[in-house]
């Protein structure tokens, strides 16, 4: 059985405290997210692809697949 990839994933601003639900893409993670609010660019932390990873509830496509992510690499 295939595992279901979750595409929606609420992001949240560490500088603010922003939330908001995002689509990740599923064909390269995203290094970069502008919050609506108060404009901080975030970047992953270290060890993670992308910034859902970092600051979502949901991690990235390639991670739900069951692996490292090499889309980043």
């Amino acid at each position: 059985m295939e595992k279901e990839i979750v595409l929606q994933s609420d992001i949240t601003c560490p500088h603010c405290g922003h939330q908001k639900e995002e689509t990740m893409p599923t064909d390269a993670c995203q290094f970069f997210y502008q919050c609506e609010q108060c404009q901080k660019v975030l970047k992953p932390l270290d060890g993670d692809c992308c910034v859902y990873c970092s600051y979502g509830t949901v991690a990235c496509p390639p991670i739900q697949e069951g692996g490292k992510s090499s889309c980043c690499a």
